[in-house]
């Protein structure tokens, strides 16, 4: 397929730039997977779609503060976006008026420093000083790395918000944003209903909003994450195979460290690197139901969800869920593939 097989026209207005005053207060829109059949519902009636023995699998993954400002030596303004963290260095996107050169010093808020070592391709790898450590430094002087559709900055409340009440490990830069819907009493009563829980984790990049710069999708190259799938995590899943029970995927971030772990057979435990790209022909192995939000046009995301309830179909709801004025992207309301 063609990248602009995927395209879709949006109004901005549609795009949410807030969260909505509670987590659990969006609108969902429900999609049956085998006819394509679609119902307007309310997030709080999700529960309602869960058996007992069914699985929800969550990414437990954790927003860090990745955007940095600075200055160099000279004055110029720079705005630092940290992809990846290794130690007391980082791999991350630079936006500067003139590209700083290996060994400048960029000058942070509060007086802090790093240093530019190298170039890695579209990455600058960045050295900070040992002291403090490295997430502690973000934790002082970080910003929450809104996705560059949210036309504002970021604000106190998105500490909170732009992070899921699970998050456990930190290392992504953009929230696995279908979790943001749920708070701690849905998650009690889903429990209470008989339905288990799992977690994987998929450090989320930058990378996630980048565009497909190719019209074929062949030959696009998919953005790099980490992921991990543990093995506790591999039980769940077969005891709730065994039992009769759905593997419900809490957004697109869970369900390609799913597949990856997968591999195109049964899943096992695993953790590594994936550039697992899904498009429409691809075999699902391990995810029976979907939980997400609504995705950019001729995003991988739009075409990961089209590959698991058909392209036609997801089109049409898209088209649907614009004409009933649906919240879209991060801050947005819910889609529910059953």
């Amino acid at each position: 397929m063609n990248k602009s097989d995927f395209h879709y026209h949006l109004p901005p207005e549609l795009i949410a730039q807030q969260p909505l005053a509670a987590r659990g207060g969006s609108r969902m829109l429900i999609m049956d997977r085998q006819t394509g059949k679609l119902q307007d519902s309310r997030f709080s009636q999700f529960i309602d779609l869960l058996h007992p023995n069914d699985l929800l699998t969550f990414n437990d993954t954790k927003v860090i503060p990745a955007r940095l400002f600075a200055h160099k030596q000279s004055g110029g303004k720079v705005e630092i976006l940290i992809e990846r963290l290794e130690g007391q260095q980082a791999l991350a996107h630079i936006k500067a008026s003139k590209t700083p050169k290996p060994g400048a010093e960029l000058i942070l808020e509060h007086g802090h420093t790093c240093q530019v070592i190298e170039r890695e391709q579209d990455l600058f790898r960045l050295r900070f000083p040992d002291q403090p450590p490295l997430l502690q430094l973000l934790d002082q002087i970080g910003h929450i790395p809104l996705p560059p559709y949210i036309q504002r900055a970021d604000d106190d409340a998105d500490q909170q918000r732009y992070q899921t009440v699970y998050a456990k490990h930190a290392g992504a830069v953009a929230a696995p944003t279908a979790g943001l819907h749920f708070d701690p009493d849905l998650l009690q009563a889903i429990a209470a209903k008989g339905v288990a829980s799992a977690y994987v984790t998929l450090h989320v990049g930058a990378g996630t909003f980048q565009p497909v710069r190719t019209e074929n999708l062949a030959e696009h190259i998919m953005h790099q994450e980490y992921y991990q799938v543990p093995p506790a995590t591999v039980d769940a899943i077969r005891r709730a195979r065994a039992q009769g029970g759905r593997v419900v995927a809490v957004g697109t971030t869970a369900v390609r460290a799913l597949e990856s772990a997968a591999g195109g057979g049964e899943i096992q435990a695993a953790q590594g690197e994936t550039r697992l790209f899904i498009t429409p022909g691809y075999r699902f192995n391990c995810v029976d139901a979907l939980l997400t939000n609504f995705h950019l046009p001729e995003s991988t995301l739009l075409m990961l969800i089209s590959a698991f309830a058909g392209h036609a179909p997801i089109m049409q709801a898209y088209q649907h869920a614009i004409e009933q004025r649906y919240r879209f992207f991060s801050y947005g309301d819910a889609m529910a593939i059953f």
